[in-house]
């Protein structure tokens, strides 16, 4: 019984994060001539120049992406995708039968749709779905060529429809206002699917490598991993110290290096999600 009601709730989330994304799109982007790049940004475009509905040119554009993806992508994904883009459609259309409009200033419009946009789409993604679109094309890619960086892929076809929708509605202001757009939707769906709880992964290599190794696990009460290396230019033997913090321990290691070794080599990266003792727990 368990089972079958936590296969549930993905269906559920869909449908909200659909209709959130409308009222982004609709409420603010859409009356301020904002172009967030992807198929609703040319969706936005056709619009402009043929007045036919946003949220019905979303679906038609997407009807050749679905059936291409059907079978690449699974059933389950492609149904619950399908749900998300149609209710989404949807939702922008009856929203601007309304003529309510949030905002006319293009500032409060790109910040407040990006939020809301970022808001539905990264709740879409994590009940395993999407809304159609660039998304689906870049999955279909990435089965067929491994090899293509498809972040930059979609940033170019992103620059491409903002660039378009300069043409179109004759306006630069537009794309500076879209790249604010775009930017506060991806954080924001980094932090649907993420949290706040970002983490630094940090090796340190060190002439002192005991001496820190105790000052680090007193200071930080963090456990700390040993890796065996060796120099590439001096063939010596090193010991390297790979530890994942939270945020708010950076500063107290940055502290606890310096004062232990100052000469340490140090290297952080982000990490995006930990699971295990002490983050969050795989379930």
């Amino acid at each position: 019984m368990k089972t079958k009601w936590k296969a549930f709730l993905p269906w559920p989330g869909v449908l909200a994060g659909s209709v959130v994304f409308a009222l982004g799109l609709q409420l603010f982007l859409v009356p301020n001539e904002i172009v967030p790049g992807g198929i609703t940004g040319i969706a936005m475009v056709i619009n402009y120049l043929t007045g036919l509905p946003v949220g019905t040119l979303i679906m038609l554009i997407n009807v050749p992406i679905f059936l291409a993806a059907w079978k690449a992508l699974g059933r389950l994904f492609a149904l619950k995708s399908l749900l998300g883009t149609a209710v989404s459609s949807a939702a922008v259309d009856l929203i601007a039968m309304t003529d309510i409009i949030a905002t006319h200033d293009h500032l409060l419009a790109a910040v407040y749709g990006g939020v809301l946009m970022g808001a539905g789409l990264g709740v879409i993604f994590a009940c395993g779905a999407s809304t159609g679109g660039s998304d689906i094309l870049a999955k279909l890619l990435e089965k067929k060529y491994a090899h293509v960086n498809l972040g930059q892929l979609m940033l170019v076809v992103d620059v491409f429809v903002v660039l378009l929708g300069v043409v179109v509605f004759r306006s630069y202001d537009i794309a500076m206002y879209a790249l604010i757009t775009i930017f506060i939707s991806s954080k924001v769906i980094d932090l649907i699917l993420y949290g706040f709880d970002y983490a630094k992964v940090v090796y340190i290599v060190s002439d002192f490598p005991d001496a820190l190794r105790e000052s680090l696990l007193r200071q930080l009460d963090t456990g700390l991993t040993i890796l065996h290396g060796r120099g590439g230019y001096s063939g010596q033997d090193r010991e390297i110290l790979m530890c994942v913090l939270r945020r708010q321990q950076f500063v107290a290691l940055k502290k606890t290096v310096r004062e232990t070794d100052p000469e340490a080599f140090v290297v952080i990266s982000e990490a995006r999600e930990v699971l295990g003792f002490g983050f969050k727990l795989n379930e």
